[in-house]
């Protein structure tokens, strides 16, 4: 089944502004409900479009690890991903985030090259 392109360029446009803004997701990934935080947004060898992420909560097929959670890395088919929205909430990632990954050969956006915006502290009255 292919996924009309409006749908895939709004859920691409979803995917850059949470890396964007260091912001996590929600949304399907073929009918399973995922909890993500975007690190990397491009393209594989088959010119597919890719993203690697943390996935921090909700289903996987193959589980999440609780008491591993370099293992929880997830490199997913953005044309798999719908209902796609933006959650206010902590980013998340692992130790292992820069380690090399090779799910996307040409990378269009990382998080890295968006530094967190420091916490605002609210002022005392």
């Amino acid at each position: 089944m292919s996924v009309p392109v409006r749908v895939l360029e709004q859920t691409h446009a979803q995917i850059r502004a949470a890396i964007v803004h260091r912001r996590p997701i929600a949304a399907l990934y073929r009918g399973r409900k995922r909890l993500l935080c975007p690190h990397l947004l491009g393209w594989n060898r088959q010119r597919r479009l890719q993203l690697l992420c943390y996935q921090y909560g909700g289903d996987s097929e193959t589980g999440l690890q609780p008491a591993s959670p370099s293992e929880n890395w997830r490199c997913l088919a953005v044309e798999n991903l719908s209902q796609v929205e933006s959650l206010d909430g902590p980013w998340q990632t692992a130790e292992n985030h820069s380690r090399p990954q090779t799910c996307i050969e040409d990378v269009e956006l990382d998080v890295d090259d968006y530094p967190e915006l420091p916490i605002r502290k609210s002022a005392k009255l």
